[in-house]
């Protein structure tokens, strides 16, 4: 398997760049494992999230996996199809689906789970609890000041544009 990204081709990165190549080594380790269980790295986010609130509304469950409501329902549709989720409607409101895992769906957490913390444990070989610890420390307070930039009253029209948005920014394909 090809690594994402050698760690000698990114010591001049910026963060956000090195960020993102360890989030795709991490996906990319997990992937390879879920892959024996016929699980895609989509589908592990809403299971993960199910696992800890089973009977989350659609809308829930594309906010908690901060993913488009598209997304999450051409996912639970195939998550469906492999009889890892149902959605039900709910009682008043027929519109609002509420999404429960099967007793399969539920099974997988007991398979998954060790696969994500063995990956975790490929990740950190080597360091110390003191590195791991000011690691956590230091991205929590990344996360914290990138939320709070955007939770600024002054960022005005600021937001991330709409697939079709940015399809008319661009124009059709030539």
């Amino acid at each position: 398997m090809t690594p994402v990204a050698r760690t000698t081709d990114l010591r001049r990165e910026r963060l956000a760049h090195i960020v993102k190549a360890t989030m795709r080594a991490f996906h990319r380790a997990l992937q390879v494992r879920l892959a024996e269980h016929d699980v895609t790295i989509g589908h592990w986010t809403y299971l993960r999230a199910l696992w800890h609130s089973d009977g989350l509304t659609q809308r829930e469950l594309s906010d908690e996996a901060g993913v488009a409501a598209p997304t999450t329902l051409s996912a639970l549709r195939a998550m469906e199809r492999r009889g890892y989720v149902v959605r039900r409607s709910v009682e008043g409101d027929r519109r609002k689906r509420k999404v429960f895992l099967t007793p399969r769906g539920r099974a997988l957490e007991a398979k998954l789970v060790p696969l994500a913390k063995d990956v975790n444990a490929v990740a950190v070989r080597g360091l110390s609890a003191a590195d791991l610890a000011q690691t956590r420390r230091i991205l929590l307070a990344l996360l914290d000041n990138l939320n709070a930039d955007a939770a600024q009253p002054d960022n005005g029209d600021r937001r991330v544009p709409s697939t079709r948005e940015l399809g008319r920014l661009v124009g059709p394909p030539k």
